[in-house]
C-alpha cells in the first residue's frame, strides 16, 4: 500500500505527517497502523489492529538508537551520565513532545470518547503512537531508516539538556534546590574506590537527610561527587518538566 485510500479518516493531517517525517514509506499500511490508538481499533471493527505491537518495537529501537548515539557523540562521558542522558531522551516526556512537533498528534486516529476526553494531547497516548512509528519505520525501511529518523530529534534534546546541567555546576545548583526547596544541605560521601592507584575510580552518593537522591563515578572525589549531584538533579528536577524542551523547526 503506498497510497491514502480516498476515504482515509484525517487525510489532511495524515497528509502532512507524511511530509514532516522525512521519510516515504513503501508500505503505507504501516504507518497508519502506527497511528491507531486501540480506541479507534474498539469503536471500528474493519480495522484489524492497534499500534500497541509497533510501540513494543519501536520503544527499543529507539532505546538502541539513542544509546548509540549518545555513545558515540560524548566520548569522554562515564557510563552513569550516559546512562541518564539516555534516559532523559526516550522518557515519556520527550518523546511525547516530538510526537507533536512532528504532527503525530494532529494525526491519530482515536475514538470518539478518548477524542473527547483529550486523548490527542495525553503524553503516554503522544509517546506510544512516537514509539510505534518508529516501530513501523523500522519493518518498513530497516534500522538505518529508523536511526536517520531519530537522531536528528534527538539531538537537539541532548543539547538542551546538558546546556540545562552546564550553567552552574551539579552541585551548586543540587544545594540551591536543596536548601530552597527542602531546608536541608547536600551531604556527599565516598562509598567505593576501585582500580590501581593511577588510574582509580571513586563511586560517590549524595543524601538529603537520610535519603540517598544520586550516586556517582568519577576519576576524583570531586568529579564523584560532581556526577552525583548530577544524578539527583536528573532524579529530583529536570524529571519533573520536559515543557523547556526546544520545538523543532
Amino acid at each position: 500500500m503506498n497510497e491514502w485510500p480516498l476515504s482515509e479518516p484525517r487525510m489532511p493531517e495524515l497528509r502532512a505527517l507524511r511530509e514532516s517525517l522525512g521519510y516515504q514509506f513503501e508500505d503505507l499500511s504501516l504507518l497508519r497502523r502506527a497511528l491507531t490508538h486501540p480506541s479507534y481499533v474498539n469503536e471500528h471493527p474493519e480495522q484489524e489492529r492497534d499500534n500497541q505491537r509497533l510501540e513494543f518495537l519501536g520503544d527499543a529501537v529507539i532505546d538502541f538508537v539513542a544509546a548509540a548515539w549518545v555513545y558515540r557523540a560524548f566520548s569522554d562521558f562515564a557510563e552513569g551520565r550516559m546512562t541518564r542522558l539516555r534516559a532523559a531522551l526516550v522518557r515519556t516526556e520527550t518523546l511525547a513532545r516530538l510526537a507533536k512537533d512532528v504532527g503525530i498528534g494532529a494525526a491519530l486516529l482515536l475514538g470518539h470518547g478518548e477524542e473527547e476526553a483529550g486523548g490527542r494531547y495525553r503524553k503516554p497516548n503522544l509517546c506510544d503512537a512516537f514509539e510505534a512509528v518508529v516501530g513501523a519505520i523500522y519493518l518498513d525501511g530497516g534500522m538505518e531508516a529508523a536511526r536517520s529518523f531519530v537522531e536528528p530529534l534527538v539531538a537537539p534534546v541532548a543539547e538542551a539538556t546538558l546546556a540545562r546541567a552546564s550553567d552552574q555546576d551539579a552541585k551548586s545548583r543540587l544545594q540551591e534546590w536543596s536548601q530552597g526547596e527542602r531546608k536541608v544541605t547536600p551531604r556527599y560521601c565516598i562509598v567505593a574506590e576501585r582500580g590501581p592507584d593511577h588510574a582509580k575510580v571513586f563511586e560517590a552518593q549524595v543524601l538529603l537527610d537520610d535519603e540517598i537522591v544520586g550516586q556517582g563515578t568519577g576519576r576524583s572525589k570531586q568529579a564523584a561527587e560532581q556526577d552525583a549531584a548530577e544524578a539527583a538533579l536528573e532524579a529530583l528536577v529536570w524529571d519533573q518538566d520536559a515543557e523547556d524542551l526546544p520545538a523543532l523547526d
